[in-house]
């Protein structure tokens, strides 16, 4: 999102699976992409491995907003940072009306 290109954030990206929870570093601009724990993250993001290779192959974001509200992906973090990425989508969904 145009919006959000001049962020500097980490992300702790968890990926749910039987058994093994791999946890990826994401570092935007960018993305820079790493097997790390993140603990310099602002925000946690937890979705299931199915979920999200569907929604990374053919997800839009009004199918990421779909998944949240449903339950499918988790995110948690710094109040303020989860509180402007939210207000960024629902502005950028409003637009796409």
């Amino acid at each position: 999102m145009p919006a959000l290109q001049q962020l500097k954030l980490v992300i702790r990206l968890e990926l749910r699976s039987h058994g093994d929870v791999p946890i990826w570093r994401v570092e935007v601009p960018g993305p820079q992409i790493t097997k790390d724990p993140a603990g310099d993250a602002r925000l946690d993001v937890s979705v299931s491995r199915p979920h999200f290779n569907e929604l990374a192959k053919d997800g839009q974001l009004k199918d990421w907003v779909d998944a949240y509200e449903r339950g499918h992906v988790k995110v948690t973090g710094e109040a303020a940072v989860v509180k402007l990425i939210g207000n960024v989508i629902e502005r950028q969904l409003a637009r796409a009306r």
